[in-house]
């Protein structure tokens, strides 16, 4: 049955090829040999100097990869063919691709296409030309991780999954630039739930975006819709991700038997965009760009040009 919120059938999992081999020579997460991450952040989640400049190479690498990916996006790819791009343009960088056996995780990338919200694990199945797919990306380099994600579409789109996409890159900017030293996680929530909902769209409540930097993911949790308790205060020095999913339907999520996958109960299409983020006193930097790109948080209070999306098709420009 094709479902109401679009014209595509429901996606099914495909046949997941073995884990992908990454040289000895890369320095590795705690987690890459056994599958369970041991390091728990510090008590002082700000950062020093030394670890925020490799933390923007870091950043700045996984958008490097996101790139790559991204340019290999059309109808008939498999998302295996994706993960193998990711897994090999990490390796490139000099970094290892984080997902890989976090948890036991069994690939490199994650995909996520239509009712898939996050976590999609890259397999056999063709994408299919008025799919969208977010790409999450997640390098560990030099000792730290860089954690970006966008959606993106496949081929030519329907004009409601148009929408989806630029409303959820409209909420991560407008999250984002709710952030300022001395302000409390939940301006984020507050910001993002208000345009999402205005717009017409549901936040997902399950999945949020967290503390990063030595540890793939610590405090603080970082709720995407207006949480009044989250009164978590921002210092300058902490960094951590900003990553919200918006629904067409509901935002309810439901998890696939392999125990990674999270899908919309009622099978709406669903969307994420992804920086990781750093406090300073005079604002905010986005740690997933480049050198040549604007930071859009001016620490005047201005804002400049948000970072361009990562073009596929020109319906996702």
């Amino acid at each position: 049955m094709r479902h109401p919120h679009h014209g595509s059938d429901p996606v099914v999992a495909g046949e997941v090829s073995p884990m992908r081999f990454v040289p000895k020579e890369i320095g590795r997460p705690d987690y890459a040999e056994t599958g369970v991450p041991v390091l728990t952040a510090p008590t002082d989640l700000r950062k020093d100097t030394s670890t925020l400049e490799r933390m923007r190479l870091a950043g700045s690498a996984a958008r490097r990869v996101l790139r790559k990916v991204a340019s290999e996006i059309s109808p008939g790819v498999t998302t295996d063919h994706l993960d193998q791009v990711c897994h090999e343009a990490c390796i490139d960088e000099g970094g290892y691709p984080s997902p890989l056996n976090y948890n036991g995780y069994p690939k490199s990338l994650c995909t996520s296409i239509n009712e898939v919200i996050c976590h999609g694990i890259p397999d056999d199945r063709p994408l299919q030309n008025g799919d969208i797919i977010n790409c999450d990306v997640t390098i560990f380099l030099d000792g730290v991780h860089g954690d970006h994600s966008e959606t993106f579409a496949v081929g030519d789109i329907d004009q409601r999954s148009q929408d989806l996409i630029r409303t959820t890159r409209e909420c991560l900017y407008l999250g984002i630039g709710a952030v300022r030293s001395g302000g409390v996680v939940s301006d984020i929530g507050k910001a993002i739930q208000n345009h999402a909902e205005l717009s017409g769209f549901g936040v997902v409540r399950e999945f949020i975006g967290h503390g990063v930097g030595e540890v793939f993911h610590h405090l603080p949790n970082i709720p995407h819709y207006y949480e009044p308790s989250a009164r978590f205060e921002f210092a300058p020095g902490m960094t951590f991700t900003v990553e919200p999913m918006i629904t067409i339907g509901s935002p309810a999520a439901t998890l696939w038997e392999d125990g990674w996958t999270a899908a919309t109960t009622d099978l709406s299409r669903t969307a994420q965009f992804e920086h990781t983020v750093l406090i300073k006193s005079d604002g905010i930097e986005i740690l997933t760009v480049e050198d040549d790109e604007p930071q859009p948080f001016l620490p005047t209070g201005d804002t400049a040009d948000w970072p361009q999306t990562i073009s596929v098709t020109a319906t996702n420009s």
